[in-house]
């Protein structure tokens, strides 16, 4: 299954960076291709992106599952195609370095099934290790503006 995982450290204490991810609504656009998501439940959505996987250009919907919800450290979730012969899973975990410093890591592994499974399969492992460190970069950068203009106001 291809996979990538990326880490980032923000100063900011963990319990502010859990406030901002336990809401898919506050990272969900942050990430590469996002189109938009639609919630079902606080544990069901299904997200549409604009995906450019290797010589595929397409719109991607994927129905995401979240199992678990730990405060304020861990979400993990299984990731579903809607639209294409996708699955996978992933997890964002939040980890107190000290008081004021935490350490945020994204996780993403997806495999593509069907036909054109093998061949999608094999440029995956890069469209992820990309996604996945943009990812958790803009969740970073969004978290330090947020922190910024807080002490702006």
């Amino acid at each position: 299954m291809p996979s990538a995982m990326y880490q980032v450290e923000v100063d900011l204490p963990i319990q502010q960076v859990w406030d901002f991810v336990k809401n898919m609504d506050n990272w969900a656009p942050l990430i590469p291709g996002y189109i938009q998501h639609r919630k079902f439940t606080n544990r069901q959505s299904i997200w549409e992106f604009y995906s450019s996987i290797g010589f595929i250009k397409k719109k991607i919907s994927l129905m995401v599952n979240i199992k678990e919800w730990v405060e304020p450290t861990k979400i993990t979730f299984d990731l579903k195609g809607v639209n294409e012969k996708l699955f996978g899973r992933g997890y964002f975990l939040a980890e107190s370095i000290d008081q004021n410093k935490t350490r945020i890591t994204g996780s993403l592994e997806l495999t593509a099934g069907g036909a054109a499974g093998p061949l999608i399969n094999t440029v995956l492992k890069s469209y992820l290790t990309t996604v996945t460190k943009e990812m958790v970069t803009a969740i970073a950068a969004k978290l330090e503006e947020l922190n910024r203009t807080q002490f702006l106001v």
